[in-house]
């Protein structure tokens, strides 16, 4: 396995407009390919937009989602990732034959899709299939795999994931600067975003505490710890339909150091190179290695009936699937 250079994007989405956030997408990439990097990651529903889904009915629902790999979304990012000979992967929604829709994640390059995967856990809309798999693909020598934001959140996924042979999982999100139950959440005003030329710090200062990175920070590195795995972790950076994110999208390395971030308060990327030597470095490899299933395999595979909460939604939204 050879040394892979992967970026990691954050920027403003628009909402609904593909053809904008594809332009987005197609320049950021030509960027990341000029400073190297063989593949670039984008955040959740980067093609699409992701809040302003939260009101859209079931025809609206449709109107944006695609088939994929044939939609004309998915064949615009090959024509990308083949002007730019690099790997891409972004998200949106998409329809199948029977108009089922899931929120989607793919991997293309310049031949065609590589991957596609299906948020196991999404909640923004109500008409929204969860998936119902784990995807783990080969990507230039690398076992890579995929978690969509909430899917990250319970850990079983990702150390499922990692079992399943991943080294590097690819983790989009559109997430931090919610209210939340814990201490120190909540929205960031928009007008701090609007004025962040004239004043940065104000921004910072609600972007990296406990509204937004102090939090990311309690739990994304152990999740690369843990599992002796690289993250590369996604985020859009400001006006995300009427709420304002933080970006901070970053890669993480066995260790759960950070080692590239973006710090713009503006569409960024962010580079590193990923060496192999440090999957079997980490703590993490050898703790894999430790492990005693038959401790707890029955417990862990019990019957549990699904609850999933999402403190900042509104309270009329209806019971999610």
């Amino acid at each position: 396995m050879n040394p892979i250079k992967i970026a990691t994007a954050q920027f403003e989405n628009h909402s609904g407009d593909k053809a904008r956030n594809l332009e987005i997408i197609r320049q950021l990439s030509k960027e990341a390919a000029a400073k190297g990097a063989e593949v670039i990651a984008f955040h959740e529903c980067s093609i699409t937009g992701y809040t302003f889904a939260m009101q859209l009915s079931r025809e609206e629902m449709l109107e944006i989602s695609e088939p994929i790999p044939d939609g004309p979304s998915i064949q615009t990012l090959i024509s990308i990732a083949r002007e730019s000979n690099i790997v891409i992967l972004a998200g949106l929604f998409e329809k199948d034959e029977a108009d089922k829709m899931f929120k989607a994640y793919v991997c293309v390059d310049g031949n065609g899709l590589i991957a596609k995967y299906r948020k196991l856990h999404p909640f923004i809309n109500a008409h929204l299939t969860p998936g119902d798999q784990y995807v783990v693909f080969d990507l230039l020598g690398w076992k890579c795999g995929i978690l969509i934001c909430y899917d990250n959140n319970i850990i079983e996924n990702v150390r499922a994931t990692k079992l399943l042979g991943a080294d590097i999982i690819f983790m989009p999100h559109v997430t931090m600067c919610t209210p939340s139950t814990r201490p120190g959440a909540g929205f960031v005003d928009p007008e701090l975003w609007y004025n962040r030329h004239a004043d940065p710090t104000s921004l910072r200062q609600e972007f990296d505490g406990l509204k937004g990175r102090a939090w990311l920070m309690k739990w994304l590195p152990a999740r690369a710890y843990d599992n002796a795995i690289y993250a590369i972790f996604s985020n859009p950076i400001g006006m995300d339909h009427d709420q304002l994110k933080n970006g901070c999208s970053m890669i993480l390395d066995p260790f759960g150091d950070i080692i590239a971030e973006c710090r713009e308060l503006d569409n960024d990327i962010a580079i590193a190179t990923l060496t192999p030597e440090k999957l079997k470095q980490a703590g993490g490899y050898r703790y894999l290695k430790a492990r005693r299933p038959e401790l707890y395999k029955s417990i862990i595979g019990q019957p549990h009936e699904p609850d999933q909460q999402v403190v900042w939604l509104p309270l009329n939204q209806p019971k999610l699937s």
